[in-house]
């Protein structure tokens, strides 16, 4: 791993940060009355780590040019997203009590005209990452040096615009190009592979010309390991496969499917509380 950068977070405080957003993210969503809280628990140390150690933004400047993209395309996680926003600085985090509000620039699904550091609209799902490949190949285009980043769920991958975009990206050699799966095994209503089965990713992703890495999506040093070594191989878009948990950090919502959109009771919602506070 490279040297750590002074003014850049250690992988220990990462997890401090995560576990302190996950926090954050879980009162906004339970003070809203609705929200996606299993796939964001599940996506916070990936979006933490991208934002607070790996992507060249500003948030003073969202829209530099020389800036590095990140695409949401599991979208209904937006309050995981406007969380970390906030907490980077391109939001104050007086806004998110208005998540879900009337005329709130927080909608369910990012939308870049209303939220700084949003690059594109995302809710439908199967959308991000061919919109990633266009960013890149954009990048690639003009010479420029930014990086694109996209980040889906295991179950999206069903959807067949996917593997159209995993074709194109591999075919133009787009390594600045980077997919993270939130691989936390669950999707609406069921087990991803009670619904349709995706068989092994990392094959298919091996087949369709990209390099494949696997991590702990829960362990910073091993995110930091691997997305501070872009690209896996020069000329091949990367994909990672983030192994995580929907839930993540509170006891009866890790790995339950009923979580994938529902808002805890107060008894709940002061357990869950509790338990991020210790991190047990």
């Amino acid at each position: 791993m490279q040297t750590q950068d002074p003014e850049k977070p250690t992988a220990a405080e990462l997890a401090e940060l995560s576990r302190r957003i996950r926090r954050l993210d879980l009162e906004t969503v339970y003070r809203a009355g609705a929200g996606h809280l299993g796939g964001e628990m599940s996506v916070l140390d990936l979006l933490t780590v991208l934002y607070f150690r790996v992507l060249r933004v500003w948030p003073e400047r969202p829209a530099d040019p020389r800036r590095d993209r990140l695409v949401l395309s599991k979208g209904h996680t937006a309050c995981a997203l406007y969380c970390v926003l906030a907490e980077r600085g391109f939001l104050g985090r007086e806004t998110l009590p208005g998540f879900l509000g009337f005329d709130s620039p927080l909608n369910g699904h990012p939308n870049r005209v209303k939220v700084p550091g949003v690059e594109t609209n995302t809710g439908p799902l199967g959308h991000g990452l061919p919109v990633g490949v266009g960013m890149a190949k954009a990048a690639q285009l003009a010479g420029a040096d930014w990086r694109t980043f996209v980040v889906c769920g295991d179950g999206e991958l069903q959807e067949g615009s996917n593997w159209e975009a995993a074709m194109a990206a591999a075919h133009h050699g787009l390594d600045g190009l980077t997919l993270l799966v939130d691989l936390n095994g669950l999707q609406q209503g069921a087990r991803v592979e009670e619904t349709n089965h995706l068989g092994s990713l990392e094959e298919k992703f091996t087949a369709f010309g990209w390099a494949v890495r696997e991590v702990d999506g829960h362990d910073h040093g091993a995110l930091l390991e691997v997305l501070e070594d872009l690209p896996a191989e020069r000329g091949s878009p990367t994909c990672i496969l983030a192994h995580t948990r929907k839930g993540r950090g509170i006891s009866f919502m890790e790995d339950r499917v009923e979580w994938h959109h529902k808002v805890p009771s107060r008894e709940q919602y002061e357990q869950a509380m509790a338990e991020l506070e210790t991190g047990s």
